[in-house]
Formats: structure tokens, C-alpha cells, sequence
């Protein structure tokens, strides 16, 4: 999209005058300037620090009250319904919503049982045995959050535990890494390296990716081997979201919605998503959602 298109809003207006992110004053100093060169990364200002945390925090707020709505007999509509009353009274907008081609239709994304990611939500009603992944992404005054986390309904089988279990602890491990100088390429080392020792496939389909200041900015944050050497700076604010599959690791896309993604063998799937930064020292997490 070019800042002289349609914004994908559908408010008839140019993106340049409606959604284009205001990217504010830059950080100081020449790391700034060489990532922005080198990489499309924009190091993140106090201010605009200030502003992410604030949208993060009412993210995870709004994640966990959905996430404790899930129940079985409950729809995924009737979720998102409730989710989009608490960005309304958050003042807050759901970044999903309108979002891309075709416009995606929803406020958040929740993706069941062999859906990967970016699962619509419907009218079929949650049931015992059913795992669910609750994505929540929001806009607050110019500043967004990113963020989800899986909530099991009832017992579950082993399989679809094991896979919850093992995404868990790879965004876990993935976190504990974090600290300048580390390479993007470890993150997906310390990701796909326990996934595979557990049994589990890496998704190399979707990835992380910077955000703050727009939806989806640079770096990609890939969860499986990969060789991007970028060293992490203080000042970077980006998601980590392994999608983990207890089968093969490849999927496909819904032909008719053009968003769903589905595992190819139709086992299970799991992610959970913090949005992080990137301290002097290592690393906070900006979305701290209940475990």
C-alpha cells in the first residue's frame, strides 16, 4: 500500500490522511539512524516507549478478561462481541479489524484446535476438549499492542496439552535470551531447538514483527532456524509468537476467507504472544497477561 491508496479503513479517505502511522520523532543518536538505514528498524523514543506500554497494558487487560469468557457452550462471536465492548470503553480500536485483503472482519483472531492463526470467529460454540488461541491487537492513542495467549475448555487430550505446553515454554525460552547483542537468528535457535526435541514442528509460515508505531513494522521475527543477523538494540519493540504444531509444521489457507490458516494434517496447534522491549540491560515484557 502507498501512502497515496484508499486507506483500508474503508473511510473513502487516502491512507496518507487517515490510518498512515505518525512515526514521530525519531531516537537520538547514531544507532538510531543506522538501524533505521540499515534494517527498517525504528529504535522506539522514551515517549513513544511510554505510549506502546500504556497500549500493551490495556491489550493483555483486555486478552485476559476474553480469555476468562471462554467457556464451553460460549461462540467465538460472542467473544469478540465482548471484546470489542472493552476496546470501545478502553477508547481504544481493534487493530484486526478492517485490517488488509480482504478486509479482515473481526476484532480479535481465535484460532481452535488444527487452526494455526487468524482463525474468524463464528457462531459454532466452544465444546469440552476444544483449545483455543485468543489474539488481541489494539490501537491506542497512535500506539499499538500485540498479544495472545491459549485457554483449554475442559479436559483436554494429551496431544492438544503436550502442544499448548510446548508453545509455552518456547515463548518462554525464547524471552529469557533477550538482551542487546543477541542475534534475531537465536530466537528462533532456542524456539525450534526445544520444539523439536519435544516432538513438536516450528510453523515458518507466520512470524513476529515489530510493532509500536505501526501494526506490523520491521524486524521479522522468524521462530524457526533462520540466518538474519540483526543484533537487538535497546529501544526495539517486537512480538514473539511460536506457532508450535504437533504434527508437520506446514498449513494452508482457508480458500473461501482468506485468512484462516489450517495445519496440513489437521492435528493441533498452539501459540501464546508477548509483545516485548528491548532494555539497556535485556528485555521487558510490555503485555503482561495473566498465566
Amino acid at each position: 500500500m502507498t501512502r497515496n491508496d484508499p486507506c483500508w479503513c474503508g473511510s473513502g479517505k487516502k491512507w496518507k490522511k487517515c490510518h498512515y502511522p505518525d512515526l514521530g520523532p525519531r531516537a537520538d543518536g547514531e544507532l538510531a539512524t543506522l538501524y533505521l538505514k540499515k534494517y527498517g528498524i525504528l529504535l522506539k523514543t522514551p515517549a513513544q516507549i511510554a505510549g506502546i506500554r500504556r497500549a500493551c497494558k490495556v491489550t493483555a487487560e483486555i486478552l485476559d478478561k476474553t480469555c476468562e469468557m471462554a467457556k464451553a457452550g460460549v461462540t467465538t462471536n460472542a467473544l469478540n462481541a465482548y471484546a470489542h465492548k472493552l476496546h470501545i470503553e478502553a477508547g481504544a480500536t481493534p487493530a484486526p479489524l478492517g485490517y488488509g485483503s480482504p478486509p479482515f472482519p473481526k476484532s480479535i483472531c481465535t484460532s481452535l484446535n488444527d487452526v494455526i492463526c487468524h482463525g474468524i470467529p463464528d457462531d459454532i460454540p466452544l465444546k469440552e476438549g476444544d483449545i483455543l488461541n485468543i489474539d488481541v491487537s489494539i490501537l491506542l492513542d497512535g500506539y499499538y499492542g500485540d498479544c495472545s495467549k491459549m485457554v483449554a475448555i475442559g479436559k483436554v487430550d494429551p496431544e492438544k496439552k503436550h502442544v499448548m505446553e510446548v508453545s509455552h515454554e518456547c515463548l518462554r525460552r525464547a524471552i529469557e535470551i533477550l538482551k542487546p547483542g543477541v542475534m534475531v537468528y537465536e530466537i528462533g535457535e532456542a524456539i525450534e531447538g526445544y520444539a523439536t526435541k519435544m516432538g513438536c514442528s516450528v510453523v515458518n509460515q507466520f512470524v513476529g514483527h515489530g510493532v509500536g508505531i505501526q501494526f506490523h513494522e520491521q524486524p521479522q521475527i522468524p521462530h524457526h532456524y533462520n540466518t538474519l543477523k540483526i543484533p537487538l538494540a535497546p529501544g526495539m519493540t517486537f512480538t514473539i509468537e511460536p506457532m508450535i504444531n504437533a504434527g508437520v509444521r506446514s498449513g494452508h489457507i482457508d480458500p473461501k476467507n482468506h485468512w484462516t490458516a489450517y495445519t496440513d494434517d489437521g492435528k493441533p496447534s498452539a501459540q501464546w504472544e508477548h509483545t516485548l522491549l528491548i532494555t539497556e540491560t535485556g528485555y521487558e515484557i510490555l503485555t503482561p497477561w495473566q498465566e
